[in-house]
């Protein structure tokens, strides 16, 4: 940010000078984090971090040197107290005993992110059968390149072994994409209260696209055969396919009031003779 000009005017209210706010500290610190992170999942990682290394120090450098930048900013004089209204809440119990409410105020219960990673995970495995059709590999393929780095490591030599039916790699694959599936709705229902705007969008793209990138540097190590096979475009688009089948169905739920504003012996029951 620049440095604001002096005004000239006279009689304005009071001013003191600042040092100017400028986000390359920031910058810094986390390509440094991505520089270490790199260190263990992937070098890209670390060239990227080192970039935003360098940029934060060079940034950082020239808000300061020759001239540290400042900004002017006023002093209001002193005078009354100024109170300003409490705004109207949604909870009457927070308001009644002035609690500082820990938001969300209210949040879905855990059966809204089950549903959501059930729906999250049948669109994902339309989505992958959908792949499997339209590249000629067939319908098993896609589910045989995901268990094949952790059963039968014979199934890795060729295409037509991957795409051959395989009764215990499809109870094996369907344990998996269950298990993950049901974790990651479980986190979405988790977490969407906390994006009170376009939770579907959040949990559609945002999410996705987040997950993805996490995924490219490090699944070699997870699954090297996955690595070698998986086409990232569909990949994407099964992960897109889940979030918005998830984020649909949670969003949708009935959101529950959390009980923060009541007092530790009615939550856990001994004033109003309900079991904890």
């Amino acid at each position: 940010m620049e440095a604001t000009e002096r005004t000239e005017a006279t009689g304005g209210p009071e001013e003191i000078e600042v040092p100017a706010p400028t986000a390359w500290p920031l910058t810094m610190a986390f390509g440094a984090t991505l520089l270490g992170a790199g260190l263990v999942t992937a070098g890209e990682v670390s060239l990227l971090g080192a970039v935003l290394l360098v940029a934060g120090a060079v940034g950082w450098f020239r808000v300061v040197l020759p001239v540290e930048r400042s900004v002017r900013i006023p002093i209001e004089p002193e005078g009354q107290p100024r109170i300003e209204p409490r705004p109207p809440t949604t909870h009457p119990r927070i308001a009644e005993r002035e609690h500082r409410a820990r938001l969300p105020v209210e949040i879905f219960p855990v059966s809204a992110g089950i549903k959501g990673g059930i729906a999250g995970g049948v669109v994902m495995a339309l989505t992958a059968a959908i792949y499997g059709v339209i590249s000629h590999h067939g319908v098993w393929y896609p589910i045989n390149i995901l268990v094949a780095g952790f059963y039968r490591p014979e199934l890795r030599a060729t295409t037509e072994e991957l795409s051959a039916f395989d009764g215990w790699a499809l109870l094996f694959g369907t344990l998996i994409h269950g298990v993950t599936s049901l974790l990651v709705g479980t986190l979405y229902g988790m977490l969407l209260p906390m994006f009170s705007r376009r939770p579907v969008l959040a949990g559609g793209l945002v999410a996705p696209l987040a997950w993805s990138a996490l995924l490219y540097p490090t699944i070699g190590m997870i699954n090297p055969v996955l690595a070698r096979r998986i086409d990232w475009g569909w990949f994407l688009v099964s992960q897109i396919g889940f979030g918005l089948a998830a984020g649909v169905v949670v969003s949708r739920s009935l959101r529950i009031h959390t009980r923060q504003s009541e007092p530790f012996a009615e939550r856990i029951g001994l004033e109003t003779g309900r079991r904890p």
